[in-house]
């Protein structure tokens, strides 16, 4: 070995030493508490010690922090030569959290065996803990901006935050371990491009000083792609993927109802459940109850109190929403075992650990099988512990959904997460953060991004554009200094030139976009939370309404603020939150498909088929049960005209994107106007002009339809001809430039055009979307080169419209031999598309009456089940679910100019069917 003249050579096996010391104190420290390292947790540990990065996978509760942070500890805790232990070390270890909430949480379970190492090894570790988000007190911040803590629990927005210091190389350049905890839950969206950014900004300061490389390690537990997954964290193939196989029971069980429904429609269960639930929960020591939407959690919140009033204080509501702190009062009693059960979102999805919690109650579909394996892992959050899960149905066919989701999991089929592609929104952004954290030079920093995987097919003529745009805002914008954000000096270092524009940048980092919210607060008292603007803009002050579980009557709005009071025994409102709608994932739906296709062959294998079987068998009797070698369409003539009933078992976004589609091909043969009605399982199409559905069908539903396809095609590029077909129809077929407008509000958020305010400076939805339109409009007309609008476009195919999987679905249906059916009346899978269209052309009472007279002629025609009655269904009863359905894609009706059309006025009543 070659010895300094330092002496540092000497030193090392002292340091040896102290790393065997850490090593043998965490060891005790784990014996201390009855536990026994798991095998997954010793490779992690040995990985971490070659300096090696990778991905860490295993089940929820399974010890992941753990194996990660003492592999930290046992790499980089032990003190270095050139310092006393006395002094704490700088910033070390960075670890990455997606939610603000999980940041003290996660300081709480670093903290215990660092206590216990210190306690132990007192010479030798010296670390601190600390957090940073948005809920870090002012104090802590004036703290940490004069040192950092040598472990940083931190959000990506805070990180982001952090490179825009001036000194961030000098602060951020000491980091040796880089920790994404839950990555599954960034890796698919805006927020993962903003870590793989600073990631890639982290490793450039890191291998200047001349260190081995950055230690990076990610952690999930719900992840399908699990090399792609790493290779986007790492931005190289490659790495250590570390898979823990630990025993553990996992419990999906399905709370079926009475008797089923055989012609059902969405929400129709309601709170008919609600006895049944109760039931769990009094026989749970504490209890989950996932809803998809916060508006569902309001509801079932206010049933459970009503249904059980000396359950009060031992319940309680939780989602994003409520004020942080009554989420955080919450989350307390579920940690000390306090609450009986608790209503909660996807706010309580992450990490956060309750071991008490010892049953989970999923009300409704969860839509995808690895979000039903995060929700299941809140229960017995530990190993060793089973997890439970009990699907409770709001639809007859959701119980097969359930047994769907038990197979799939069986099978280990989880859904796969994509990183966006190139979103130059995030990239502008981060740009001005590198040009305020001490500049940058344009091709070292071309080469960093191009180091990423979201951004490794960035070109040349792209990077360009996107230094115009920081530079000066593009030609349209080029007369205004505010948006010279980043600039060249005399050295060739791009940096911001003015302070107030370094502020206003600071404040407004981050990719999470949402509608304007307003807070809810009493008059003279606490804020409770918020609703969105559009929600509360519709109330006049007297108006009554739900939320946080308390039902409050609005006194006024003034400066983004609803101050209200407390209401009783009056009809009320339900607070509706964008967002809510989730399709159904297609893992889940090609486990669905197989289940049907079980059930075809007489094979009722499952407590939930058995349940659901007479649906199942009036559906075989009168058309055909979809499987996944046939593709079942059926035609249906009635008063009000030619339906299509198609069943692709795709999702409701791409349903809605298909109807739209073939809607349109027919249009372009003869003027039509079609009524839309969309679900999870497949669309309606109803026209008043006869079509010849069967006919048509076959060529409507090829990939590349138009002479642009046919035109690609005859020079041989077949697959770009078809694609670039599709793309055509897709947004020919629906008003994309709205829906593109509706998408350029966030892109000119993220991207900076658009200042969102200083903190306590609301501003409203309206001013936000004046701005980010007449953006849109300048854009258009002055600059439409512009490539945001370009993202735009791009984006509402991708997120919203599902383009990929819209093509590949066509794909699919070419493959399936097609199955039409023709109908003398509604099937149990077409009758709730048609409530779908009733909703959004009729109000809550006509529906209701209408939807009792069709049941009750459709079970006629069925005739009694086997072994049973057939469930009755008046107006009254089916008045009470229709809330249960409204969080859906409503029916939409369009022309095949592709504009929307005056609602219809209420069709006269069906002839018997």
């Amino acid at each position: 070995m070659k010895r300094s003249p330092t002496g540092e050579a000497a030193a090392v096996p002292a340091q040896l030493a102290s790393a065997a010391g850490v090593k043998k104190a965490l060891m005790g420290w784990f014996t201390t508490r009855g536990w026994k390292p798991f095998a997954f947790q010793r490779e992690v540990w040995a990985a971490v010690q070659r300096g090696e990065s990778g991905l860490l996978h295993a089940t929820t509760g399974a010890g992941k922090t753990y194996a990660v942070w003492l592999a930290a500890l046992q790499a980089f805790a032990p003190a270095r030569p050139s310092r006393t232990a006395a002094t704490a070390p700088p910033l070390t270890v960075l670890w990455l959290t997606p939610m603000r909430a999980l940041a003290a949480d996660t300081v709480r379970a670093l903290q215990a065996p660092l206590d216990a190492l210190k306690a132990a090894q007192p010479d030798t570790v010296s670390w601190t803990v600390g957090a940073r988000s948005g809920d870090t007190a002012s104090s802590e911040r004036s703290a940490q901006a004069r040192r950092l803590p040598s472990v940083l629990v931190t959000t990506p927005e805070s990180l982001s935050v952090l490179l825009s210091r001036a000194d961030a190389k000098e602060v951020l350049g000491t980091v040796r371990m880089v920790v994404v905890d839950e990555w599954h839950e960034l890796l698919g969206n805006k927020r993962g491009v903003q870590v793989q950014l600073a990631l890639a900004r982290l490793k450039t300061w890191h291998a200047a000083t001349g260190e081995k490389a950055l230690s990076i390690w990610g952690m999930s537990a719900t992840l399908g792609n699990l090399e792609e997954a790493m290779h986007t964290l790492l931005g190289h193939p490659g790495g250590t993927l570390v898979q823990g196989q630990v025993p553990k029971k996992l419990v999906i069980d399905s709370l079926l109802p009475a008797s089923s429904e055989r012609f059902p429609w969405g929400g129709h269960l309601g709170l008919t459940m609600l006895p049944q639930v109760i039931e769990e929960i009094a026989h749970s020591s504490t209890t989950l109850v996932f809803t998809n939407t916060r508006s569902q959690s309001e509801i079932w919140y206010q049933a459970l109190l009503a249904a059980k009033p000396e359950w009060a204080g031992l319940i309680a509501l939780h989602h994003g929403s409520l004020d942080r702190g009554v989420r955080e009062w919450v989350e307390l009693g579920l940690k000390n075992g306090e609450l009986r059960a608790v209503v909660c979102t996807s706010s309580l999805d992450l990490g956060v650990d309750f071991l008490p919690v010892e049953r989970v109650l999923q009300i409704g579909s969860p839509k995808g099988v690895a979000r039903l394996l995060q929700r299941a892992g809140r229960s017995g959050h530990a190993p060793g512990r089973p997890s439970r899960l009990t699907l409770v149905p709001t639809h007859s066919i959701e119980m097969v959904e359930g047994a769907a989701a038990r197979a799939a999991i069986t099978a280990g089929h989880i859904e796969a997460r994509s990183s966006p592609e190139q979103p130059l929104d995030v990239l502008v952004q981060h740009l001005v953060t590198v040009a305020l954290g001490g500049g940058f030079a344009p091709d070292a920093l071309y080469a960093e991004v191009c180091g990423t995987a979201a951004y490794a097919r960035l070109s040349r003529e792209t990077w360009d554009w996107c230094l115009s745009f920081v530079r000066q805002g593009g030609p349209s914008l080029a007369a205004y200094p505010d948006y010279r954000r980043a600039v060249p000096d005399e050295q060739g270092i791009w940096r911001v030139p003015d302070a107030r524009l370094a502020r206003r940048h600071r404040m407004n980092i981050g990719t999470i976009v949402s509608d304007a919210s307003m807070t809810v607060q009493y008059l003279g008292g606490a804020r409770i939370g918020s609703v969105e603007e559009s929600f509360a803009a519709r109330l006049k002050p007297g108006d009554c309404f739900l939320f946080g579980g308390r039902l409050l009557e609005l006194v006024r709005i003034r400066e983004m603020t609803a101050w209200v009071r407390r209401a009783t025994g009056k009809r009320h409102a339900v607070p509706r939150w964008n967002g809510g709608r989730m399709p159904l994932s297609t893992t889940l739906a090609d486990a669905v498909v197989q289940q049907l296709a079980l059930a075809g062959e007489g094979r009722y294998d499952t407590p939930e088929l058995q349940r659901v079987r007479p649906l199942l068998e009036i559906q075989q009797q009168w058309s055909a049960l979809p499987t996944p070698e046939t593709l079942l369409a059926e035609v249906l003539k009635t008063r009000e005209g030619w339906h299509l009933f198609l069943y692709p078992f795709a999702g409701r976004h791409v349903h809605l994107g298909l109807a739209s589609l073939i809607a349109w091909r027919v249009a372009q043969q003869a003027p039509r106007t079609f009524s839309i009605a969309v679900n999870d399982y497949g669309f309606e199409l109803l026209c008043a002009q006869e079509v010849d559905w069967p006919t048509l069908l076959p060529q409507l539903l090829q990939v590349g339809h138009d002479a642009e396809a046919r035109d690609a095609m005859a020079q041989g590029e077949v697959e770009e001809g078809r694609r670039a077909a599709l793309l055509h129809e897709v947004l020919q077929s629906l008003n994309a430039s709205e829906l593109a407008q509706r998408r350029f509000r966030e892109i000119a958020r993220v991207s900076g055009l658009i200042f969102q305010g200083y903190p306590g400076e609301n501003r409203s939805n309206k001013q936000l979307q004046a701005s980010s339109s007449l953006f849109w409009e300048v854009f258009r007309k002055y600059d439409p080169a512009n490539k945001l609008l370009l993202q735009a476009e791009q984006e509402l195919l991708a997120q919203e419209l599902e383009i990929g999987r819209l093509r590949s679905s066509l794909a699919r249906m070419n493959r399936q031999r097609l199955v039409v059916k023709e109908l003398p009346r509604p099937t149990p899978f077409a009758f709730p598309l048609m409530v779908e269209r009733f909703r959004e052309q009729l109000s809550n009472e006509s529906v209701a009456d209408r939807i009792a007279r069709i049941v009750q002629q459709l079970e006629q025609a069925a005739g009694q089940p086997a072994g049973g009655t057939a469930p009755s269904q008046d107006a009254d009863r089916v008045r009470a679910t229709l809330a249960f359905g409204q969080e859906r894609a409503a029916g939409v009706s369009k022309s095949s100019s592709g504009k929307r059309p005056s609602r219809r006025k209420p069709s006269r009543p069906l002839p018997p069917l």
